[in-house]
């Protein structure tokens, strides 16, 4: 699966001025409807590297173990970063369409041409949009819905958008289910790490995150009309990238969290040097995935 270094996804950030104007609309929806992490944010890309680390080969087993394969057309909503339309283009093939979708796609400038030509980019609200047209055999998304207020009509508008026979595929986190950064609690930088981590879950639950989602999948999907509905989790413990991504979002959120007096600028300062030295066993929250098929 290819994928591109962070530095290129810098440099084509640098070189997109026209582009960001175009998405300040669509960035300041998502600020409107309570999105924590703007895309726009130089960090976004550090996080979609790490993610892209983290969780690509559990998405990919699942999208592989569905059928995924040449000629078919999948929907990827959400998209973030490059990795996962990549994955599917190469996937899909030359007659295979992939639409990546998002309601910023600062990141995904160029996608189309790496993928072959295979890849569509388009700026779409899946709460607010029509779903597209066509039928798709693979609707899915990662780490998105929870993030969505209105989740229930982001998942109807997905599952109207599949072929009969098509496959949904859902991945939300689960804050709720594992709440801590350090689930080894063995001293003071634990303590703060979980500290942080429990601030970063309330600027959540402010915007309308649901910390509890992940694990209601399954459920949503059968209660959708969805036949053959299984599910798994998944959550890494002391990976490298868990670090990068651990950084990544601190700085990101860190004018929140000290506007909301629920850290100082000193010890998020500790924060991340104790995370830079590698000592700390960081873990994510689970991530369920779920997946149906449209009778």
């Amino acid at each position: 699966m290819a994928r591109r270094p962070l530095c290129q996804n810098r440099r084509m950030a640098e070189h997109q001025t026209d582009a960001e104007a175009a998405a300040a609309g669509d960035a300041a929806g998502a600020e409107a409807r309570g999105y924590l992490l703007d895309n726009r944010q130089s960090e976004a890309g550090t996080r979609f590297e790490a993610l892209g680390e983290l969780f690509d080969p559990v998405t990919f087993r699942h999208v592989d173990q569905l059928g995924i394969s040449a000629g078919m057309r999948c929907w990827e909503v959400g998209a973030g970063g490059p990795s996962v339309p990549l994955g599917l283009a190469a996937r899909v093939g030359p007659t295979g369409a992939v639409l990546a979708t998002d309601i910023d796609t600062s990141w995904l400038e160029g996608v189309g041409d790496l993928g072959g030509g295979v890849v569509e980019v388009r700026r779409h609200d899946v709460a607010a949009d029509p779903p597209p047209p066509g039928g798709f055999d693979l609707v899915h998304a990662r780490l998105v819905l929870v993030h969505v207020t209105d989740r229930a009509e982001a998942l109807r508008r997905m599952i109207q958008a599949l072929r009969p026979g098509g496959r949904l595929l859902l991945e939300d986190a689960d804050p709720a289910l594992q709440p801590l950064l350090c689930p080894d609690e063995s001293g003071p930088e634990q303590r703060l790490a979980n500290r942080l981590r429990s601030g970063f879950r309330a600027l959540m639950a402010e915007r309308g995150a649901d910390l509890a989602y992940g694990r209601t999948l399954p459920r949503l999907l059968r209660e959708a009309g969805l036949a053959d509905v299984r599910a798994d989790a998944y959550f890494p413990i002391t990976s490298p990238a868990c670090a990068v991504l651990e950084a990544a979002t601190v700085r990101q959120i860190r004018g929140r969290l000290v506007a909301a007096r629920l850290a100082t600028d000193e010890e998020i300062d500790r924060h991340l040097a104790n995370v830079a030295t590698g000592r700390l066993d960081l873990a994510t929250a689970p991530m369920v995935s779920a997946w149906g098929r449209r009778p």
